[in-house]
Protein backbone atom coordinates (compact mmCIF):
# COMPACT_ATOMS: atom_id res chain seq x y z
CA UNK A 1 0.00 0.00 0.00
CA UNK A 2 1.25 3.19 -0.61
CA UNK A 3 1.83 5.61 2.18
CA UNK A 4 1.83 8.80 0.14
CA UNK A 5 -0.19 10.45 -2.77
CA UNK A 6 0.79 13.11 -5.73
CA UNK A 7 -0.86 16.56 -5.71
CA UNK A 8 1.16 17.68 -8.19
CA UNK A 9 4.44 17.79 -7.43
CA UNK A 10 3.60 17.33 -4.16
CA UNK A 11 4.18 13.67 -2.24
CA UNK A 12 2.02 13.64 1.00
CA UNK A 13 0.78 11.33 3.50
CA UNK A 14 -2.43 9.71 2.30
CA UNK A 15 -3.69 10.71 6.04
CA UNK A 16 -4.67 14.05 6.66
CA UNK A 17 -6.22 16.36 9.26
CA UNK A 18 -10.06 18.14 9.05
CA UNK A 19 -10.00 21.46 10.78
CA UNK A 20 -13.43 22.00 11.32
CA UNK A 21 -13.88 22.79 14.91
CA UNK A 22 -10.07 24.42 15.33
CA UNK A 23 -10.66 27.46 17.11
CA UNK A 24 -8.46 30.13 18.69
CA UNK A 25 -7.48 28.54 21.42
CA UNK A 26 -3.83 27.87 23.06
CA UNK A 27 -4.82 23.93 23.39
CA UNK A 28 -5.63 24.42 19.39
CA UNK A 29 -2.69 26.09 18.51
CA UNK A 30 -0.63 23.63 20.98
CA UNK A 31 -2.32 20.59 18.83
CA UNK A 32 -1.53 21.74 15.59
CA UNK A 33 2.95 22.11 16.44
CA UNK A 34 2.19 18.51 17.66
CA UNK A 35 0.26 17.10 14.77
CA UNK A 36 3.20 18.23 11.79
CA UNK A 37 5.46 17.19 14.35
CA UNK A 38 3.42 13.79 14.36
CA UNK A 39 3.65 13.53 10.74
CA UNK A 40 0.70 15.26 9.31
CA UNK A 41 2.01 17.00 5.79
CA UNK A 42 -1.67 17.77 4.67
CA UNK A 43 -4.03 19.88 6.62
CA UNK A 44 -7.53 20.92 5.99
CA UNK A 45 -9.62 23.77 6.68
CA UNK A 46 -12.22 26.50 5.01
CA UNK A 47 -13.37 29.83 5.00
CA UNK A 48 -16.35 29.21 6.85
CA UNK A 49 -14.93 26.71 9.62
CA UNK A 50 -15.68 28.11 12.85
CA UNK A 51 -16.55 31.41 11.21
CA UNK A 52 -12.89 31.53 10.11
CA UNK A 53 -10.96 31.01 12.96
CA UNK A 54 -9.49 27.48 11.69
CA UNK A 55 -8.00 29.25 9.31
CA UNK A 56 -6.98 31.67 11.11
CA UNK A 57 -5.31 29.74 13.79
CA UNK A 58 -3.71 27.41 11.30
CA UNK A 59 -1.96 30.39 9.79
CA UNK A 60 -0.90 31.95 13.35
CA UNK A 61 0.66 28.95 14.51
CA UNK A 62 2.33 27.65 11.49
CA UNK A 63 3.25 30.34 9.61
CA UNK A 64 5.70 30.51 7.98
CA UNK A 65 4.65 26.66 7.26
CA UNK A 66 7.37 23.64 7.18
CA UNK A 67 8.64 22.99 3.85
CA UNK A 68 6.16 19.82 2.50
CA UNK A 69 3.22 20.50 4.78
CA UNK A 70 0.03 21.73 2.59
CA UNK A 71 -2.55 23.57 3.81
CA UNK A 72 -6.24 23.15 1.53
CA UNK A 73 -8.82 25.58 2.14
CA UNK A 74 -12.58 25.96 0.34
CA UNK A 75 -14.46 28.99 -0.40
CA UNK A 76 -18.47 29.55 -1.77
CA UNK A 77 -20.24 27.13 0.27
CA UNK A 78 -23.27 29.84 1.04
CA UNK A 79 -25.44 29.83 -2.20
CA UNK A 80 -25.95 33.70 -2.72
CA UNK A 81 -23.43 36.08 -3.83
CA UNK A 82 -22.05 34.41 -6.55
CA UNK A 83 -18.22 35.00 -8.36
CA UNK A 84 -17.82 38.10 -5.83
CA UNK A 85 -18.53 36.52 -2.66
CA UNK A 86 -15.73 33.64 -3.96
CA UNK A 87 -13.38 36.31 -4.64
CA UNK A 88 -13.87 37.98 -1.23
CA UNK A 89 -13.74 34.51 0.69
CA UNK A 90 -10.44 33.68 -1.05
CA UNK A 91 -9.08 36.84 -0.26
CA UNK A 92 -9.85 36.64 3.14
CA UNK A 93 -8.07 32.78 3.30
CA UNK A 94 -5.02 34.09 1.87
CA UNK A 95 -4.72 36.69 4.91
CA UNK A 96 -6.04 34.25 7.67
CA UNK A 97 -3.82 31.75 6.68
CA UNK A 98 -1.19 34.13 5.82
CA UNK A 99 0.35 33.22 2.55
CA UNK A 100 0.52 34.25 -0.85
CA UNK A 101 0.06 31.00 -2.89
CA UNK A 102 -2.80 28.69 -1.74
CA UNK A 103 -1.75 24.84 -3.02
CA UNK A 104 -5.09 23.69 -2.84
CA UNK A 105 -8.17 25.57 -3.24
CA UNK A 106 -11.49 23.96 -3.46
CA UNK A 107 -15.08 25.11 -4.66
CA UNK A 108 -16.56 24.35 -1.45
CA UNK A 109 -20.24 23.65 -3.42
CA UNK A 110 -21.28 24.03 -6.91
CA UNK A 111 -24.91 26.41 -6.47
CA UNK A 112 -27.62 26.48 -9.21
CA UNK A 113 -26.90 30.55 -9.16
CA UNK A 114 -23.70 30.52 -9.81
CA UNK A 115 -22.47 28.77 -12.93
CA UNK A 116 -19.86 26.42 -12.25
CA UNK A 117 -17.89 27.33 -15.29
CA UNK A 118 -18.07 30.93 -14.13
CA UNK A 119 -16.24 29.97 -10.58
CA UNK A 120 -13.81 28.01 -12.20
CA UNK A 121 -12.72 31.13 -14.70
CA UNK A 122 -12.07 32.90 -11.31
CA UNK A 123 -10.13 30.07 -10.11
CA UNK A 124 -8.08 29.45 -13.21
CA UNK A 125 -7.19 33.22 -13.18
CA UNK A 126 -5.46 32.97 -9.87
CA UNK A 127 -3.53 29.85 -11.38
CA UNK A 128 -2.51 31.91 -14.14
CA UNK A 129 -1.57 34.89 -11.03
CA UNK A 130 0.56 32.02 -9.44
CA UNK A 131 -1.76 32.59 -6.53
CA UNK A 132 -3.17 29.10 -6.42
CA UNK A 133 -1.57 25.77 -7.49
CA UNK A 134 -4.43 23.38 -7.83
CA UNK A 135 -7.93 23.55 -7.92
CA UNK A 136 -10.32 21.09 -6.46
CA UNK A 137 -13.81 20.77 -5.95
CA UNK A 138 -16.26 19.45 -3.21
CA UNK A 139 -19.32 17.62 -3.12
CA UNK A 140 -19.95 16.78 -6.81
CA UNK A 141 -20.13 14.18 -9.27
CA UNK A 142 -18.79 13.17 -12.64
CA UNK A 143 -20.40 15.47 -14.79
CA UNK A 144 -19.28 18.24 -12.98
CA UNK A 145 -16.04 17.09 -12.29
CA UNK A 146 -15.70 17.21 -16.54
CA UNK A 147 -17.64 20.82 -16.90
CA UNK A 148 -15.16 22.13 -14.20
CA UNK A 149 -11.82 20.18 -16.48
CA UNK A 150 -13.14 22.12 -19.51
CA UNK A 151 -11.85 25.32 -17.68
CA UNK A 152 -9.13 24.31 -15.62
CA UNK A 153 -7.08 21.67 -14.74
CA UNK A 154 -8.92 20.03 -11.46
CA UNK A 155 -6.12 17.97 -8.91
CA UNK A 156 -8.49 17.00 -5.53
CA UNK A 157 -12.12 16.23 -5.39
CA UNK A 158 -13.32 16.23 -1.49
CA UNK A 159 -16.55 14.08 -1.30
CA UNK A 160 -17.88 12.15 1.62
CA UNK A 161 -17.06 9.14 1.69
CA UNK A 162 -16.81 6.10 4.43
CA UNK A 163 -17.59 2.66 4.56
CA UNK A 164 -20.72 3.27 6.15
CA UNK A 165 -21.71 6.15 3.22
CA UNK A 166 -20.43 5.05 -0.47
CA UNK A 167 -23.17 7.48 -2.74
CA UNK A 168 -20.04 8.60 -4.36
CA UNK A 169 -18.63 5.44 -5.79
CA UNK A 170 -18.59 6.41 -9.44
CA UNK A 171 -16.62 9.53 -8.53
CA UNK A 172 -14.10 7.62 -6.79
CA UNK A 173 -13.91 5.47 -9.39
CA UNK A 174 -13.73 8.42 -12.00
CA UNK A 175 -10.89 10.03 -10.33
CA UNK A 176 -8.57 7.10 -10.18
CA UNK A 177 -8.81 7.01 -13.52
CA UNK A 178 -8.11 10.47 -13.80
CA UNK A 179 -5.20 10.86 -11.65
CA UNK A 180 -7.61 12.77 -9.33
CA UNK A 181 -6.88 12.95 -5.54
CA UNK A 182 -9.99 11.86 -4.03
CA UNK A 183 -10.54 13.10 -0.60
CA UNK A 184 -12.86 11.61 1.56
CA UNK A 185 -14.35 13.50 4.35
CA UNK A 186 -16.35 12.25 7.38
CA UNK A 187 -14.10 9.16 6.76
CA UNK A 188 -14.73 7.79 10.18
CA UNK A 189 -18.82 8.43 9.91
CA UNK A 190 -20.51 5.74 11.70
CA UNK A 191 -23.31 3.00 12.30
CA UNK A 192 -23.53 0.19 14.66
CA UNK A 193 -19.99 -1.50 13.61
CA UNK A 194 -20.56 -4.31 11.84
CA UNK A 195 -19.40 -7.38 12.79
CA UNK A 196 -17.12 -7.66 10.37
CA UNK A 197 -15.18 -4.87 11.53
CA UNK A 198 -14.80 -5.38 15.18
CA UNK A 199 -13.60 -9.03 13.82
CA UNK A 200 -11.16 -7.31 11.59
CA UNK A 201 -10.13 -4.93 14.75
CA UNK A 202 -9.43 -7.77 17.45
CA UNK A 203 -7.63 -9.68 14.51
CA UNK A 204 -4.78 -7.20 13.52
CA UNK A 205 -4.81 -5.39 17.05
CA UNK A 206 -6.47 -1.98 15.42
CA UNK A 207 -9.06 0.10 16.86
CA UNK A 208 -12.50 -0.22 14.50
CA UNK A 209 -11.37 3.66 13.43
CA UNK A 210 -8.12 2.34 12.22
CA UNK A 211 -10.12 -0.56 10.03
CA UNK A 212 -12.23 2.47 9.04
CA UNK A 213 -9.54 3.82 7.35
CA UNK A 214 -7.43 0.81 6.30
CA UNK A 215 -10.68 0.18 4.17
CA UNK A 216 -10.43 4.17 2.70
CA UNK A 217 -6.50 3.60 1.70
CA UNK A 218 -6.91 0.23 0.24
CA UNK A 219 -9.86 1.99 -2.14
CA UNK A 220 -7.49 2.81 -4.48
CA UNK A 221 -3.97 4.92 -4.44
CA UNK A 222 -5.10 8.18 -4.60
CA UNK A 223 -7.96 7.95 -1.95
CA UNK A 224 -7.04 10.72 1.14
CA UNK A 225 -9.10 10.36 4.48
CA UNK A 226 -9.28 13.60 6.25
CA UNK A 227 -10.30 12.82 9.68
CA UNK A 228 -11.27 15.70 11.73
CA UNK A 229 -9.89 15.61 15.62
CA UNK A 230 -8.53 18.04 18.11
CA UNK A 231 -6.68 15.60 20.07
CA UNK A 232 -3.03 14.27 19.88
CA UNK A 233 -4.32 10.46 20.78
CA UNK A 234 -6.76 10.45 18.13
CA UNK A 235 -4.42 12.12 15.49
CA UNK A 236 -1.53 9.20 15.99
CA UNK A 237 -4.41 6.42 16.36
CA UNK A 238 -5.76 7.76 12.83
CA UNK A 239 -1.93 7.98 11.89
CA UNK A 240 -1.23 4.18 12.73
CA UNK A 241 -3.86 3.09 10.05
CA UNK A 242 -1.06 3.96 7.27
CA UNK A 243 0.58 0.52 8.97
CA UNK A 244 -2.37 -1.51 8.33
CA UNK A 245 -2.69 -3.01 4.87
CA UNK A 246 -5.98 -5.25 4.73
CA UNK A 247 -6.57 -7.98 2.09
CA UNK A 248 -8.48 -7.75 -0.44
CA UNK A 249 -10.68 -10.35 0.39
CA UNK A 250 -10.85 -8.34 3.93
CA UNK A 251 -11.70 -5.11 1.99
CA UNK A 252 -14.22 -7.12 -0.22
CA UNK A 253 -15.82 -8.54 3.04
CA UNK A 254 -16.17 -4.63 4.60
CA UNK A 255 -17.63 -3.46 1.48
CA UNK A 256 -20.30 -6.15 1.11
CA UNK A 257 -21.00 -5.62 4.97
Amino acid sequence: MNRTFSLGDHELTRIGLGTNRLSATPADRSFLEEAVEAGVEFIDTAHLYTDGESEATIGATLSPYPEGLVVATKGGYEPSGGVARLRDELERSFERLRIDCITLYYLHRVHADTPLEEAMELLAGYVQEGRIEHVGLSEVNVEQIERARAVVPISAVQNEYSVSQRMHEAVLRHCEAEGIAFVSFYPLKKGEDPPRLRELAEAHDATPSQIRLAWLLGQGHQVVPIPGTRSIEHLEENLGALELELARAELEALSAG
